[in-house]
This record gives structure tokens, sequence and C-alpha cells, in this order.
């Protein structure tokens, strides 16, 4: 389907907002008035830059406090109406949102505001325009999608239909199952809009808080096939509200609002048949197995010798170094590390590397959903992984068993692990990965699209500086485990040590490995006596095994399936390792202890 984006979704001028949308693939925008207002463009020029750009001029938007008032303001409003129709002309835009009155209106009668929107149709008729009308959420006597086509249809006019708006509809908790119900040609236009949960009024919600499709808590997937099953075949459009996105880079911005779009078409692909024709109207991308195995982290430090100490110190085996460049490869079993030296920057995640079946395909599947290709140059010989930017800090690339046998260039002979392989040792259990405010929900997306993965619910860690909320993504089978840590705005300074990252490996024994480590000269995280005491008295822990933990430096977390034992090594630079050991079915990742853990690194950072 055709893809769609108001341009008050993201920052910049006008200019800017035309050349962003049309760089990251949409084929049109809604034109919100401001940005027209505000512009040096006349109408005729932003005609023709938006045609030179490829982008269609989709709909022009809002028209406010139209219908529900007396006779005399009726007029005013029409006369006000039939200027932005003559604007519209200019700038060659056939469709109009008008939204319901939630200022002025003062008629609460369905058949005087049917009959206002039956003569606001015959004016757009002789100009040849439509008009959408769309309840909003707040509205003063139409504030309901089902209300607004009763009103549409009463109308009576070829000129006036509804636009569709997800949030309007969601954020009520409204049944939409009705829209199915709405003959397609009556459904002029479609606006997409996500959220997360608030707890706050609409108006405020959604002037502030809307994300993209994905990246909330919204199922816009079934909205979008009940449209589908409707008959609507227009543009599906993003009309995003949110102050983050009003900051960040609009080329940015654009590429994650069609990832959003991408990500949504395939999901509502899922929920037809096969052979179900309304699938075919949809664009997807092609199909990936669920990635399941991590087939290496790649490290950069301008501290390496200590960040190589500390690897060796909980087991793992420096086996070589690259025969073109000053990258070491350190092994622990068939897991692997590639640590690259650097002279500054500090110490952080550079790539992360992923097993599938086919690593091009697999490329160019992330580059369908608004990915960059990674440079990554490479020479005769070496093998070529191909990867994407999958975010400002880190790259992701792809290992298929062509590729595998790429630790040869460390003169390691063993390949790489296949998935599905029987692990050696530790396996990488997760990875803790921090994000700004600007990128927290894009990259969740971007991980749940390119690698399939799936999110739980947000959980918010009280740290001394402020909450850290944290968004878990999961493999299927739970082999690839990522959580992203959205830190608090003083903690995304590059040179800020309070929030780094981490990589977690799974040991069978835990305590063994911190014994081995701790007599290989690695020193723990100082966790309180406090800590300790709290152990016991909640779970009746033996005072010698809380001795023992102490000094080894490990934590604890009890659940109903079972336990995690873990312990971190200390800081170098921005990352750090996890060991840990789960026993039962214990699924969780130890939140519990991350006040502590966060505690223990900031006296040290």
């Amino acid at each position: 389907m055709r893809t769609s984006i108001a341009t008050v979704c993201i920052s910049g001028t006008l200019e800017e907002k035309l050349a962003a949308c049309s760089a990251a693939g949409f084929d049109g925008v809604e034109l919100f008035e401001q940005d027209l207002i505000t512009s040096p463009l006349s109408p005729e020029e932003v005609r023709e830059r938006a045609a030179r750009l490829g982008l269609t001029l989709d709909l022009y938007q809002p028209f406010r406090d139209l219908e529900g008032v007396e006779p005399e303001q009726f007029a005013r409003n029409l006369e006000r109406l039939e200027a932005k129709f003559q604007l519209m002309d200019r700038l060659g835009i056939d469709t109009i949102l008008v939204c319901s009155n939630v200022d002025s209106a003062t008629v609460h009668d369905d058949e005087v505001i049917a009959d206002q929107l039956r003569q606001a149709g015959e004016l757009a008729a002789r100009y040849d325009k439509r008009i959408a009308y769309e309840a909003l959420a707040w509205g003063t006597y139409v504030n309901t999608y089902w209300h607004s086509w009763e009103l549409a249809r009463a109308a009576e006019h070829d000129a006036v239909g509804v636009c569709i708006d997800s949030f309007h509809i969601l954020s009520r908790g409204d049944d939409p199952s009705r829209i199915a119900e709405i003959p397609g040609e009556k459904i002029f236009f479609v606006q997409l809009a996500d959220a997360q949960p608030m707890g706050m009024d609409v108006l405020p919600w959604s002037r502030h808080h809307r994300v993209f499709p994905g990246e909330g808590g919204f199922d816009v997937v079934e909205m979008v096939r009940l449209l589908m099953i409707a008959g609507y075949s227009g543009p599906l459009s993003l009309e995003i509200f949110n102050d983050v996105f009003r900051e960040t880079d609009p080329a940015v911005t654009a590429v994650d609002g069609k990832r959003s779009l991408i990500w949504l078409q395939q999901r509502v692909r899922g929920r037809f048949g096969a052979d179900d024709s309304l699938r075919a109207q949809l664009d997807g991308v092609p199909k990936i197995d669920p990635v399941e195995r991590i087939d290496h982290i790649e490290l950069i430090s301008d501290r390496p010798d200590e960040l190589g100490a500390v690897l060796d110190a909980v087991g793992f085996t420096l086996v070589g170094r690259h025969r073109r460049k000053d990258a070491l490869l350190f092994r622990d079993g068939s897991t692997l590390i590639v640590l690259n030296p650097a002279a500054t920057g500090g110490t952080r995640i550079a790539s992360i590397a992923v097993r599938v079946d086919d690593a091009e395909a697999a490329a160019d599947r992330a580059v369908e959903l608004g990915a960059a290709r990674a440079s990554r140059p490479v020479t005769a010989g070496e093998a070529d992984l191909p990867g994407v930017v999958a975010s400002e800090e880190w790259q992701l690339f792809f290992v298929d068993a062509q590729r595998s046998e790429w630790p040869l260039e460390f003169s390691d002979t063993r390949p790489s692990p296949a998935a599905g392989e029987s692990d050696q040792g530790p396996r990488f259990d997760h990875l803790h990965l921090t994000e700004t405010r600007g990128r927290f929900t894009a990259t969740t997306l971007f991980l749940e699209s390119v690698l399939r993965m799936d999110r739980t619910a947000p959980l918010d860690v009280p740290s001394h500086r402020g909450l850290v909320r944290t968004q878990l993504l999961q493999s299927p089978e739970r082999g690839v485990n990522i959580v992203l840590g959205l830190v608090p705005s003083h903690g995304n300074d590059a040179a800020d040590n309070r929030y780094p990252v981490h990589v977690a490996f799974e040991v069978e024994y835990v305590e063994a490995v911190a014994e081995r480590a701790a007599h290989r000269g690695m020193s723990t995280l100082d966790i309180p006596g406090n800590y300790y005491d709290d152990l016991g008295a909640r779970f009746g822990i033996d005072a010698d095994t809380l001795a023992r933990w102490r000094r080894l430096g490990l934590f604890f977390d009890r659940g109903e399936s079972g336990e995690y034992l873990h312990f971190y090594t200390r800081t170098v630079g921005r990352a750090f390792f996890e060991l840990v050991e789960r026993r039962g079915g214990y699924s969780g990742y130890g939140h519990t202890g991350t006040p502590v853990r966060l505690s223990a690194q900031e006296v040290l950072a």
C-alpha cells in the first residue's frame, strides 16, 4: 500500500521535512498547516518541490471547529473553509482533514451537524475536494469513530467521508471492530499512531506521547486488518505528536517511521491466509526465521589489556590476533569475543553478529526495513560479513555457514558455532544495551522487525540518579535476549560511566567461575552487607552461604520457577561482564539486584 506521513511528525523546516520523507521512501505526506504557514515557500513552490522529490501531497490538515455551531458562526466557518480549498488548489491537494469540534461547539444536534457537513460537502464539490471528517477523542459532541461515520453517512454527500485515526479510537478503549462495516470508499484517509499506557488525560497523551506503530501497546495491526476488510485502498499515514521526535534528526525519524509501516504491513499480512487477496495488497519483506544464536560480539576499548585480563579471569583464552588488524579473538568453548584496541573512546559494544541461514539475504531484508548498510572493508581471503547500522552505538552483522570460518583470520582453526549446535562452555545469556531517549523506541522496533524478536512489558528500575526504563526483547526460543536500558538524560553522555553496557554469559557453576576469577586476581563489585542481610531475611539463606557470596560478590534472586545466581565484573570504560547460573526454570534477569549493582558501579565510576 502507499505510505504517507504528516509533516508534524518530524523536526526541521518544511524543506528539510520533505527531503527526509523522500529519502526514507515515503510515497506522500500530509501537509500540516503550521509547516506551510511558517515556510518561505509559496504553495506553488511547495507543490513543485514535493513533485521533484517524488512525493504526493495527500492531505491538508487540520481544519478545526467547523460543525455543531449556530448558523451565523457556520457561515463564517464556510468562508474560512472556502479559503482553504482555494489554497489546496494551489498546492494540488484534494482532501482536507476536518476534526470534530472541541472549542466552539454549541449545538448538540446530530441533524444539524449532518446538515452542516452536507453544506460543507457541497462547497468542497465545487472545488473538486473531499472532506475527511475525524472524531477527536476529546471532541465536544463527536468523539467516537462510529458517531463520525453516522454523521458522514447522514450528510449524504459524495465529498464527505471519514478519517480513521488509530490513536483516537484505541486511546479511548473503543472497539474498532465496526470499522469493517464502513464502506471502504467512504474512508477517505487513515492516520496511524501507537502509544504506551500513560495513565493521563487523552489530550496531553495525544499531544506529547504518541509513537510509531509497533513502538507502543495498541493493536494497530488489527485496526489495519479491519480497514482492509472494509475495502480501504488509500495510503497508510503516520500522524505522531511526540516531543522527542520533534527534537530528533528528521532523517532518522523519517526512516524509523517508514520502518514502522513496513513492519505493520508485514504483521497484517500474517493475519490473512496465504491465499487471501487482501494479503497481496500489503507490502512485506522476505521472511526470515527468528534468529536464535549470537555468533560473536565485537568490543572496542582504549584499555584492551585491562579488558583482556578480565576476559581471561572469567575463563576466556586469547586464541589469536587478526592477520591484518590489531583485533584480538578470545574464545571460551563455542563463545567468541573480538576485541579491537582503540586510542580513545572508552569501551563499548561495537557490533553484534548473529547466525542466520543466508547472511546476504538477511542483510538485504534489514535494508528493506530502512537500515543502512554497515561499511567494513575486507581484503582477499577475508570473510565478508554483511551488516547494517543498528544504532548510533553499534552495528549488526550476519554470519551463515559459508562465512563461519572467519576465525581462521585469527589463526583459530575452529569455525564459529552454527545455530543449533550444543554449547561448549558458557553461552551468551543476554546483552544489556543503553539507548538515548530519542532512540529507545526506534531501536526496540529495529530489533523486533529485523531479528523477529518479541517484546515483554517494560520495567522501571530505580537508581540514585533516576529511573532506568528497561525493555526486554527475546527470540521465540530465547536463544537471543537483549535488554535495552533507557537511562536518565544525564547518563547519555559517552563520558558518563554510570550506565554502562554489559554482556552476560550463562555458566553451569557460577561460584566456581567466581572462585577462579578471584584466584586470578580479578576483583568484583563491592556489595554492601545490607544487601546480603536482606537476602537472608527474604529467602532464608544461611549465614555461611551469605558470607561466601559476599566474598565473591554474588547476587541472588528466586522466582516461582527457579533461582538466579550471578556476579558482575568491574567496569572497564563503559562495559562490563556478568556471569550467571540459572537454576530450574528461572527466566528473569535479576532486576531486584540492579539498583544495588548501579549504586556499587557509581562508587567506582
